[in-house]
């Protein structure tokens, strides 16, 4: 359970930074910043996933801070350009 709670709080904080870092005024709130950022962390590890290839048996690759940023980055403009977020 803390695992979850964790990777809500984590998220919010990484959506955050991208809409912060993301041109222009975006308002998302924290659930929509939490969803960005959770799903800019699984695009990030899969970013990361073809650099450089995870440890025998792990079936994910562990993102750091920037690549979940990046994938939040990624996945914000997707959805801002095909109106997927008001």
């Amino acid at each position: 359970m803390l695992h979850i709670i964790w990777s809500i709080i984590v998220g919010f904080i990484v959506g955050w930074l991208a809409e912060v870092l993301y041109p222009g005024a975006q308002h998302l709130g924290f659930w929509k910043a939490a969803l960005i950022g959770i799903g800019g962390s699984i695009l990030g590890g899969l970013i990361g996933r073809l650099f450089s290839k995870p440890q025998p048996g792990t079936p994910f690759h562990a993102a750091g801070f920037f690549m979940s940023v990046i994938g939040a980055l990624i996945l914000l403009f997707v959805c801002l350009k095909f109106n997927l977020i008001s």
